[in-house]
């Protein structure tokens, strides 16, 4: 297997062959050498190479760990195909003529070669330690946040001090010469995840969403190779962040970085997986050099001040500020799920304008929108501001929860390990797989369902997991991870592997995530189709919904681990509170019905009314005969707390037009003042209600229903909220003149009148009062917010949401704090010294959400 891949010397050589058969396009250099004396070979690819270091560039760095060979492999691949395509290809030829490439393929050639001619998994370099060990983890050497190690054996020795190391001067020396590097990839494996920079802190930073979107863009190109997605994933809370590392040497220097993990091996079967790693990265590389040019000096300015201005149950209006230009116009895109692709399956919008409007959105959703500016001679376009997520509000009808695992509801069973299972609920993460070590592991996750109310019909539900770690997932597309709902009933200990195992299914959910699926850093989501969501509302009655969570169970000869990692949110290994497994719920409350007898009925005809008759058509001149009714809502239902879920007006009739002429029956919703021809021709027509009745249906069924749409629920609602009658006219058509063509209808004081029907839930419509007077102080090194919450009988809570760049609008515009009862939190994560914003809306228990307090706390307090 080792002998399909290239050595170092035969990439020398390679390149060297490259340059001389593509001088204009290729130029050759050593940047240093290492302890054995080898070149540090970086190539320079651009169109014209004459003029490369004149124009933005991405530096790519391969193998700087010796056992990962992807790194030097990839790298010469791409060259070939550079080689191959530039002539033609005309995003390959724009991407070389406005940027440039310094692609340096091993920069670690002699731990490179120790692993190929000696020890297969060799980490370090070749550094003579002096006391009888070798090497120094060269991911560790450079000077941000350089952590000194006195023990040389280990794997991650950074050596005696930050650029100790001969490799580690060269590419510091190279990056330091040459400040038109705006993008660096540092290729490793394993994994199948991107690794983007950081600064050592949980606070967002401006480059944030440029660095999720380069990694999010190049997915995209990867999947259209493979099908494969990786994940992408910042790191774990500060005190767990590597140190020393190139990636975060180059971001503090301004240059968006990213680590790419490639494979689940170190060195994999080279034709079955190598071949379709390459083939995978090679146009996601190319997509990464094309952004160049828009980190640079000459791209135009970041978009500022990129808001929420209104978010409506279907709609959500956005802004932004921008110097007023004639050559700039803006980009908006919009995705359902954190870290996705912008491009052209998420482009939204193409305006000028300074806002915009988003319509036909899904209510109690999650969005997230992205901005750029584009120069719309050259195409050169911005960096990205920073990403707004908002959630829609819910329709009137709708109720929403999140729920998540109590921290004794949520963990992993293992086979091998049953005496430390109940220790791993609440404190370990969960690992789900097959290992040698456990065995077969399965993930337990309880929700309590006692919040919701009894026969609620579930509408939307999304069962989400946080992937953390994918390193134990050794085997390229082997294994599905499969939630499965268990009859709660037939398990008696939810800490027993046995029990658990042994469970009635009442059904496995539809959708299962492969391994090349498994996205290190992104959220996985199961959607509850129709059959399932049938069953959690039965399951509401139980007030438990059980779930296992299961992946391979067998591994092949030669394996020893096929385990994913995924975060319960609580425990020290963890990211965190916000990152619990969790099930949210767009549901209905149980619907009442109200069945309305009319209160009145009239015949209007032109010179005279007729009290008590239900009569609509044409009287002897033509003239139009109208029908009238007046239903009164004489219930004791508080208008603010009542919402009209579906309503329909049904009519009966006792005869029908003799003859064929075509005249049609009309119900309207109507605004009157008085019952008289004169104010009923003058009437407020509201809505008509459902669509006419033919003379040819009267004929065939004496039964009709009028069904109410939205709007007219709505109208309805108002009325109720104003206490005034419904009024309904039923009125006539007719394609010709008709005459002496009256329809009866059952009237008022009949077995069988006109009945209203009205169905409805209880449900707060408006939110409650915003919290008042909040205030922020440090205490202990940490920000604490304190607020006034309104006094309200149908206040739940408050929520409390942090955002560095601009007030959140949304509750979900940010990182969330607090969700609860109290008065006060603690930002724990966030750092006391930088700027930022805080907002604190209060909520029902819908949950509607209230207007922001808000309060700008800058940094110094």
């Amino acid at each position: 297997m080792k002998i399909q891949y290239t050595s170092y010397q035969e990439t020398i050589a390679f390149l060297q062959r490259a340059m001389s058969a593509h001088p204009h396009l290729i130029r050759l250099q050593s940047i240093g050498e290492t302890w054995e004396g080898r070149p540090i070979m970086l190539a320079t690819i651009s169109l014209d190479v004459t003029y490369a270091d004149d124009k933005p560039a991405l530096l790519y760095t391969g193998s700087i760990h010796a056992r990962e060979w992807i790194g030097n492999e990839l790298a010469i691949k791409f060259i070939q195909y550079v080689m191959d395509n530039y002539r033609f290809n005309p995003k390959l030829q724009s991407a070389l003529t406005r940027n440039t490439l310094y692609m340096v393929p091993c920069l670690n050639p002699d731990g490179f070669e120790y692993s190929r001619n000696h020890f297969s998994f060799w980490r370090k370099n070749r550094r003579n330690n002096g006391d009888g060990t070798f090497g120094v983890d060269l991911n560790r050497n450079f000077d941000a946040k350089f952590m000194k190690n006195q023990n040389t054996s280990s794997n991650t020795y950074g050596g005696p001090h930050a650029f100790s190391e001969p490799e580690t001067c060269a590419i510091r020396d190279f990056v330091e010469a040459h400040a038109n590097i705006r993008i660096a990839l540092d290729y490793h494996s394993q994994g199948n995840v991107f690794f983007p920079a950081h600064k050592f802190n949980h606070e967002v930073e401006i480059e944030g969403t440029d660095l999720n979107v380069l990694c999010a863009n190049m997915n995209h190109e990867i999947k259209k190779v493979t099908g494969r997605q990786y994940g992408i994933h910042r790191g774990k809370p500060p005190a767990q962040l590597i140190h020393g590392s190139g990636r975060e040497y180059y971001y503090r220097k301004g240059i968006i970085a990213t680590v790419v993990e490639v494979g689940t091996r170190n060195i994999p079967d080279y034709m079955k997986n190598m071949s379709e790693s390459i083939a995978e990265n090679i146009p996601a590389i190319l997509y990464a050099l094309s952004e160049s040019i828009n980190y640079s000096p000459i791209a135009p300015a970041r978009v500022e001040g990129f808001t929420i201005k209104d978010v409506d149950h279907d709609s959500v209006e956005l802004e932004w500020q921008y110097q007023s230009r004639d050559d700039i116009y803006f980009e908006v895109y919009r995705n359902e799920h954190n870290k996705s692709a912008c491009g052209e399956s998420s482009l939204v919008a193409i305006t000028k304008s300074l806002s915009f409007t988003d319509t036909q959105l899904k209510s109690g959703h999650f969005y997230f929108y992205n901005i750029r500016a584009v120069d719309k001679v050259t195409k050169i376009k911005s960096p990205f501001s920073p990403e707004l997520r908002l959630k829609t509000r819910l329709e009137r009808h709708e109720s929403a929860r999140t729920l998540f695992p109590t921290r004794d509801t949520v963990g992993y069973l293992s086979k091998l390990n049953q005496q430390k299972n109940r220790e791993h609920f609440g404190y370990n993460s969960m690992f789900i797989g097959i290992d040698k070590q456990r065995g077969i592991s399965v993930g337990v996750v309880q929700f309590d369902l006692s919040t919701l109310v009894p026969k609620s019909t579930i509408q939307t539900a999304h069962f989400y997991l946080y992937p953390m770690n994918r390193v134990a997932a050794k085997i390229e597309n082997y294994g599905e991870w499969s939630v499965s709902i268990l009859d709660v009933t037939s398990v008696a200990d939810i800490y027993d592997y046995d029990s658990v195992m042994g469970a009635k299914v009442l059904h496995t959910l539809g959708y299962t995530y492969g391994s090349d699926k498994m996205t290190q850093g992104i959220w996985l989501k199961w959607s509850f189709n129709g059959v399932e969501r049938a069953i959690l509302d039965k399951l509401i009655e139980g007030r438990k919904l059980l779930l296992r969570i299961q992946g391979p169970t067998s591994l092949p000869l030669g394996n020893d681990s096929q385990i994913m990692q995924f975060d319960i949110g609580y425990g020290p290994f963890g990211c965190g509170l916000h990152y619990r497994p969790n099930l949210e719920l767009v549901y209905q409350l149980p619907e009442s019905e109200l069945k309305l007898a009319p209160s009145s009925c009239n015949t209007i005809f032109k010179e005279y009314v007729v009290a008590d008759r239900l009569a609509s058509g044409f009287d002897g001149a033509g003239d139009i005969v109208y029908g009238q009714m007046a239903f009164e809502l004489n219930t004791e239902l508080e208008p603010e707390k009542t919402v009209f879920t579906s309503a329909r007006l049904t009519l009966r009739s006792s005869n029908a037009i003799a003859g064929a002429k075509d005249v049609r029956f009309t119900i309207e919703l109507v605004e009157l003042n008085d019952v008289d021809y004169a104010h009923v021709k003058q009437r407020q027509k509201i809505e008509y209600i459902g669509y006419e009745v033919s003379n040819e249906q009267l004929k065939e069924r004496a039964v009709h229903h009028f069904i109410f749409d939205s709007f007219s629920l709505q109208e309805l609602e108002r009325l109720h909220e104003a206490k005034r009658p419904f009024y309904f006219i039923i009125r006539a058509t007719a394609e010709s003149k008709a005459t002496d063509a009256l329809v009866n209808w059952n009237n008022c004081q009949d077995s069988q009148p006109a009945e209203l029907h009205i169905r409805y839930i209880e449900r707060r419509k408006e939110p409650v009062e915003a919290p008042t007077n909040l205030q922020a102080q440090v205490e202990n090194g940490v920000v604490k917010l304190t607020w006034n919450n309104p006094s309200d009988e149908d206040f739940v809570g408050s929520f409390v949401v942090r955002n560095r760049f601009h007030p959140p609008r949304s509750p979900f515009d940010g990182v969330k704090l607090y969700g609860g009862k109290d008065n006060y939190t603690l930002d724990n994560f966030g750092n006391p010294s930088v700027p930022k914003y805080y907002a604190v809306f209060s909520y029902d228990d819908a949950p509607n959400y209230s207007e922001l307090a808000q309060l700008h706390y800058s940094g110094n307090q």
